[in-house]
């Protein structure tokens, strides 16, 4: 059975803002750090928020709009006071043929899923540095950025650059104590998933060496980590959370 993370990790007092709060990660991401005691903004396009648990404010934006970012943190600013943390979960995933992107395909990914990542990233971290008192931001990346697929090469990039702006944000951010990392799922399961791509599913399964999918509760455990002192000394790095499976040479 496994552990809630309150049984192991407190973040009582602590106000996390987690985008894209509406979809299965994200609401897992919410579970998880309402679970160990946060108080939780929970950002949304349009789609409602589970608030069954925890102290949960839900906060509609736009992120790719201008204004959108600075709203959600202002957001968090008004109902707590301040804000400890930042999971930049929300994010696109089309598919479309590489070799066909138009224009406004690739855009639509890479401002979506990097561009607003940025900025939420730098309101975050401003409003972290004048509280004076660190943080923790995670971006939500994937395993598409070391291994990506023929119709997923524009959301792959955008993921391959998560990753390294996570690197870069760790840098420049770091000596106001603000950790930022990555974390990189595969495939997370969902409602339908086995039914809408069975043959991808019957690879994974095939090759994953921890034999099953991960859940949206795997990768909302990896955030709590990183948001938790337990990782206080962790900064610049990208935590993989796939089962094993980029140990296979392909799935």
């Amino acid at each position: 059975m496994t552990a809630s993370p309150a049984e192991l990790i407190d973040l009582s007092g602590r106000v996390v803002v987690v985008t894209g709060a509406g979809g299965g990660i994200g609401a897992g991401i919410v579970g998880r750090m309402a679970t160990a005691g946060a108080s939780v903004v929970a950002h949304t396009r349009s789609s409602a928020v589970d608030q069954s648990g925890g102290e949960v404010v839900e906060v509609r934006a736009d992120l790719t709009a201008e204004g959108g970012p600075a709203a959600v943190v202002s957001a968090a600013r008004e109902h707590f006071g301040r804000i400890d943390a930042l999971v930049n979960n929300a994010g696109i995933q089309p598919v479309a043929p590489f070799t066909d992107l138009s224009d406004q395909q690739w855009c639509e990914v890479i401002d979506t899923n990097l561009t607003a990542v940025h900025r939420l990233t730098q309101d975050a971290a401003s409003a972290m540095a004048d509280q004076g008192t660190g943080g923790s931001i995670v971006h939500i990346a994937s395993i598409e950025a070391q291994h990506p697929t023929p119709v997923h090469g524009h959301y792959a990039t955008s993921k391959a650059g998560l990753v390294m702006h996570a690197k870069a944000a760790a840098l420049a951010w770091g000596p106001h104590g603000i950790r930022v990392n990555s974390v990189s799922p595969g495939l997370i399961d969902r409602p339908g998933l086995a039914e809408d791509w069975p043959e991808g599913v019957q690879r994974w399964m095939a090759a994953v060496p921890l034999g099953r999918m991960g859940t949206p509760e795997d990768v909302g455990d990896a955030c709590v980590f990183l948001c938790s002192d337990l990782a206080r000394w962790i900064t610049g790095a990208d935590l993989v959370v796939d089962g094993g499976i980029l140990t296979k040479p392909t799935w």
